[in-house]
């Protein structure tokens, strides 16, 4: 099944190198443009299928000389040598094959909430923050607060912000979810282990041509800032509140000094907010019956535990466990990502076949 698809593939490509050689498409811009980027978009899977089926031939060859007694032990050698690059090729082949998520190359804009625990919610929703925020640091990605709301104890019941970096939505996607903390509290007195949470909601960050908002359907207000921020607090109206009206979807910004930077911050976040609405449906759809392993899911699916006495970090998706919970905490993510990744791509080929 899965090698009848790259032969599809292959022929495909033919097809697409034959049309692009014709006078007919040269002399259609559109056409040959259209085409062009197909053939682009293809020509990776068909060089690896090539490889692939390279290595079979090679394989059957080597197998013909086991009957050979002198050649016997440099066929076997050479066999152990071709398997084990069969089985790389073939792994990179599903990697390409599998269905690819639109929005994996873009910016994302990320909220984390504090849920149930009171103050110490808010303090690992805090921890969460920066946890990603060291993230981005260590891929030489740029980020960007739109809004937060901080609470006396330096917690979070609230923080919006947003990562630049090429691919940060195909990295933090899997972290939608609530995120659950097990520890004894600092304001825990008796030494009582506490369970305490925090949502996040990671949504790719959109463009004008990714969704369409009418100025009509949109309210614009004005306040004035709280918190930190100088002289500009609670003197000028720099804070912005947008409500998309048909939709009910509210958004503030008020990390700027300038009105203006945050309207066009609070414009960023609705947009985004309208595209993940968007997509939450059309998913909803296509998943009726079926669910992908890992999610993007909504906030309320409980995807993840840090537990502070055992050192440990489970992720209940996919079963994964880390005992360096300080290590993970200061954004070294890339192991469980990478885990998280694997485990959808198993799951979407799993469906495709």
């Amino acid at each position: 099944m899965f090698l009848d698809k790259l032969d599809n593939v292959e022929k495909r490509y033919l097809e697409l190198e034959r049309l692009l050689s014709s006078s007919e498409i040269i002399s259609d811009r559109a056409q040959f443009t259209k085409f062009s980027k197909e053939l682009s978009e293809v020509k990776p899977v068909v060089d690896k299928y090539r490889d692939y089926q390279s290595i079979l031939r090679a394989t059957k060859e080597t197998e013909a000389m086991l009957g050979e007694k002198d050649m016997q032990e440099l066929a076997k050698d050479e066999l152990k040598d071709l398997e084990a690059k069969k089985t790389t090729l073939f792994q990179e082949l599903e990697t390409l094959l599998a269905p690819k998520d639109p929005f994996d190359e873009k910016n994302i804009i990320m909220e984390i909430r504090a849920g149930t625990g009171g103050e110490e919610a808010a303090l690992f929703a805090g921890e969460l923050l920066r946890m990603y925020l060291r993230y981005a640091e260590r891929r030489g990605w740029k980020t960007e607060m739109l809004d937060v709301n901080a609470t006396g104890l330096g917690g979070y019941k609230e923080a919006i912000f947003g990562i630049i970096g090429k691919g940060a939505y195909s990295k933090l996607k899997y972290e939608s979810g609530a995120h659950r903390v097990q520890r004894v509290p600092k304001t825990e007195t008796s030494g009582r282990i506490h369970t305490s949470a925090a949502t996040v909601a990671v949504m790719p960050e959109a463009e004008d041509v990714d969704v369409n908002i009418n100025e009509n359907d949109l309210k614009f207000e004005a306040f004035r800032a709280g918190g930190a921020g100088g002289q500009n607090v609670n003197k000028v109206s720099s804070a912005v509140r947008i409500t998309h009206i048909p939709s009910g979807v509210v958004v503030e910004c008020r990390e700027e000094r300038s009105q203006l930077q945050n309207r066009e911050k609070a414009m960023k976040l609705l947009r985004a907010k309208m595209l993940q609405t968007a997509e939450e449906k059309e998913r909803n759809k296509r998943d009726s019956s079926r669910k992908i392993m890992v999610g993007t899911g909504d906030r309320s699916e409980k995807i993840r535990t840090y537990n502070f006495p055992q050192s440990r970090v489970t992720d209940h998706r996919i079963g994964f466990t880390i005992y360096q919970l300080n290590n993970f905490l200061d954004g070294n993510l890339d192991e469980l990502i990478d885990a998280l990744s694997t485990a959808d791509r198993a799951a979407k080929l799993a469906h495709m076949a």
